[in-house]
Parts: structure tokens; sequence; C-alpha cells
């Protein structure tokens, strides 16, 4: 299923933390991404790649905003503040 992508994206995005290569606006929008497609089971982890774009100054774009939102969605929870 789609979270074994999922997971993969998020390993690669691992491999990249150990290794000094700082991830950007681009990688983490992916990984959020990915964790929206992944399911209900991600939800979590797209929130928290967002609170860490936010500490590592990296500023979310649209792009990056709809996918956490979809991830919302489909987590089916109450995501609010």
């Amino acid at each position: 299923g789609g979270g074994d992508y999922t997971d993969t994206a998020l390993e690669f995005l691992s491999e990249m933390k150990e290794c000094s290569v700082a991830p950007n606006l681009i990688t983490y929008s992916a990984a959020i991404s990915a964790c929206e497609k992944g399911g209900g089971d991600y939800t979590d982890t797209a929130l928290e790649f967002l609170s860490e774009m936010k500490e590592c100054s990296v500023a979310p774009n649209l792009i990056t905003y709809s996918a956490a939102i979809s991830a919302c969605e489909k987590g089916g929870g109450d995501y609010t503040d």
C-alpha cells in the first residue's frame, strides 16, 4: 500500500539528516506530501515536519500547507490549536 512508500520516503529524509544534508522547502514538502498519501497513520508525522520546518527557519509555502491540510483531513482527528 501507500504506507510502504511513505516509510521509504521518510527513511530518505532521515538519511539526509544523518549525512548532514539539511532538508529544504522541497524535501520537507515532499515528506509532508508522502505523509498525506500514507493516510491517517502519518498525520502526526506530517505536523511534526511542519513544526520542524519552522524551527529550522524553512518557510512553508502553499504546497506545504496544502499537503499538511490534506494529511489532517485524512487523519480525521481534531488538529486545531
